[in-house]
């Protein structure tokens, strides 16, 4: 897709979101796909994409989603981990299905073991979390 930027009062474009990238642009750069119907550049989520990915590494940006990641699935397996949205979150639908079913089987009780599977999501590294439970081939990693 081309864009087509204005800075300065001037018209700069067409160019893809990757030539955006040499010129100062931020959040309320005024931003056009036809060069005139213009908005700012936080109306274009993929190109905010690219402004919030600028100037990190990879590791950076891959650290960053471990700890959201984290943090989702220690609070989701707190709330609601009778239901196991914390391994569909981590991509692991078996063992969500697994986690419904030993709700079921166990009339509830289930929800003790993944309260405190939650609690000691929180509590681990970032590199705990990220080797035990989405670096693994298990399908249902527990503790």
């Amino acid at each position: 897709m081309e864009y087509y930027i204005n800075l300065n009062g001037s018209s700069i474009g067409p160019m893809n979101h990757e030539q955006m990238l040499a010129y100062n642009v931020n959040e309320q750069t005024p931003v056009s796909r036809d060069g005139i119907n213009w908005a700012p550049l936080y109306t274009y989520p993929e190109l905010m994409d690219m402004i919030y990915r600028r100037g990190r590494t990879d590791s950076q940006i891959r650290h960053e989603d471990v700890s959201q990641k984290k943090l989702i699935c220690g609070i989701l397996a707190i709330l609601v981990g009778t239901l196991g949205v914390h391994y569909f979150v981590l991509g692991k639908v078996s063992g969500g299905i697994y986690c419904i079913l030993l709700s079921l089987v166990t009339c509830g009780l289930w929800g003790i073991v993944t309260l405190i599977q939650g609690i000691l999501m929180l509590c681990m590294s970032d590199q705990d979390f990220e080797q035990k439970y989405m670096n693994t081939p298990k399908s249902f990693p527990l503790f």
